[in-house]
């Protein structure tokens, strides 16, 4: 029986904000659906968690962490979904509050949940072979397993997995705060120290006993100062224990042919839901309700490493010289919103800027799109291009990541046909505009779009390889 103990700061559908709620909601119960697994998982209870989930849960402990000179309050809840048991820390000085995350005690807030997850093992008597940790605010769970309750030998045969879902944020403090608030001392000064300060990624990297990223791509990219946000040397010094599995998505959340939130359901087999889904879309945006014309789409946060300052730079040019419909869903950067919400007025039978974030909105336009476009700087995994392409838009993407590592480019010999999408290397506007009116060009050749579309529906972007993958890597330990 392996059994794992995933941490992390989210987890769909209790309490998200972007892929690493979306993995931690979907991977645990594709690792549980192997035989001889005991799969749980431990976050926080948010006031974000709805009362649906809280009648659920069942009360397993209530005992006082402790975190340098305090004593707080903790409660612990559970509750079974999908084959995974789920753990939640509660403390309403900490988690009750109104986002997730961006509050100016977060060091404290995740070092709390931290030593608080070691606390949970005694208490709920789990001690799992794998601690496997997730990004910077779980970082300091590996941390306090190796650094202090490892002198207890309940703790003392567990390994540690620490996952880099994102490089870019790596929790960094002032070295003032590393006894009051995270607990440590100054024989941990070294381990957490990076360029000047306290780096809880840089720690967690140095102190797992494997590191991985959500694409194997990225692995290789965050080895360079291009894409190592300043920790390309420590994970070079690491390569040995450095791996890349790409994400996959959530087959029965994300699935065409029964996704109550879209007008008409489809499939690859039977696609002739997705026309009236699109349809659907223009009447409920106020687009032209038109089927000959390509329906593009950009879903994201309106930030410049998603790829929008390139979109920036040809995008006015592809709707005024095309006869397309460019749906927009996001939020993010002024800049970006204010771009949009003018293409939008210039263009206002052409282009709808919706400058929100909503979950059953997105799916509509995924199942609404032809030709998706996600050119970004830099993409971990990115999941987007996979939902669309489950939900058959044409993915235009930059190859990085786990962009490079989902989607290959479209092409034909003979009659055989290769890829699964329009590809580009260079990050500029100009391969990004070459790359779209392929793909539109592609749409208007009705037989060939109508293959290609099946083609990618197919391609299997579910958990069960990377579950395999990740089994594999927890049996090496």
């Amino acid at each position: 029986m392996k059994k794992i103990l995933f941490v992390g700061a989210e987890a769909m559908p209790f309490a998200a904000t972007g892929g690493l709620g979306d993995v931690l909601g979907s991977l645990p119960s594709a690792l549980a659906a192997q035989p001889e697994t005991d799969i749980r998982v431990v976050m926080p209870l948010y006031s974000a968690v709805k009362e649906e989930w809280r009648r659920e849960m069942c009360e397993e402990a209530i005992f006082t962490v402790p975190l340098s000179w305090r004593r707080q309050y903790c409660g612990i809840y559970s509750l079974k979904k999908d084959n995974v048991i789920y753990y939640f820390i509660d403390n309403e000085y900490y988690f009750k509050r109104d986002s997730l995350y961006g509050s100016y005690d977060d060091g404290e807030r995740f070092a709390f949940f931290c030593m608080a997850v070691m606390e949970t093992m005694a208490a709920v008597n789990f001690f799992p072979d794998i601690l496997h940790a997730h990004d910077w605010q779980a970082a300091l769970s590996v941390i306090y397993l190796n650094h202090i309750y490892k002198k207890n030998p309940e703790y003392q045969g567990i390994k540690t997995v620490y996952t880099i879902h994102n490089i870019e944020y790596q929790g960094k403090y002032d070295f003032s705060i590393l006894g009051d608030v995270f607990a440590l001392t100054e024989n941990e000064h070294a381990l957490m120290e990076h360029d000047g300060c306290i780096n809880l990624m840089k720690a967690a990297i140095e102190d797992a006993d494997v590191v991985t990223t959500v694409s194997p791509k990225y692995a290789e990219e965050i080895q360079t100062p291009e894409y190592a946000h300043g920790l390309h040397a420590s994970l070079k010094n690491n390569a040995h224990k450095l791996m890349g599995i790409l994400n996959g998505i959530d087959y029965n959340y994300y699935d065409p042919k029964s996704d109550s939130a879209i007008c008409a359901n489809f499939s690859s087999a039977n696609t002739e839901g997705k026309a009236l889904c699109k349809s659907a879309l223009q009447r409920e945006v106020g687009l032209d309700e038109r089927a000959d014309v390509p329906l593009v789409s950009i879903i994201s946060r309106l930030a410049s490493h998603k790829g929008l300052d390139i979109i920036e730079g040809c995008i006015y040019d592809i709707v005024m010289r095309h006869d397309i419909q460019l749906v927009i869903l996001g939020k993010g950067e002024e800049r970006y919103e204010q771009f949009f919400c003018y293409l939008q007025e210039r263009f206002p039978h052409k282009v709808k800027a919706l400058i929100t974030y909503d979950r059953d909105l997105s799916k509509r336009i995924y199942a609404a799109t032809d030709i998706f476009l996600m050119p970004s700087k830099s993409e971990p995994c990115g999941l987007s291009q996979m939902i669309a392409s489950r939900y058959g838009a044409i993915p235009v993407v930059r190859e990085t990541g786990g962009l490079y590592d989902s989607i290959k480019p479209f092409w034909m010999k003979g009659n055989k046909m290769y890829g699964n999408g329009f590809t580009f290397a260079g990050y500029n506007a100009g391969e990004l505009k070459e790359r779209t009116e392929a793909a539109l060009e592609l749409y208007h050749s009705e037989e060939l779009r109508r293959k290609l579309v099946y083609k990618i529906m197919r391609t299997d972007f579910s958990w069960k390889s990377s579950a395999k993958s990740y089994m594999e890597m927890y049996s090496a330990l």
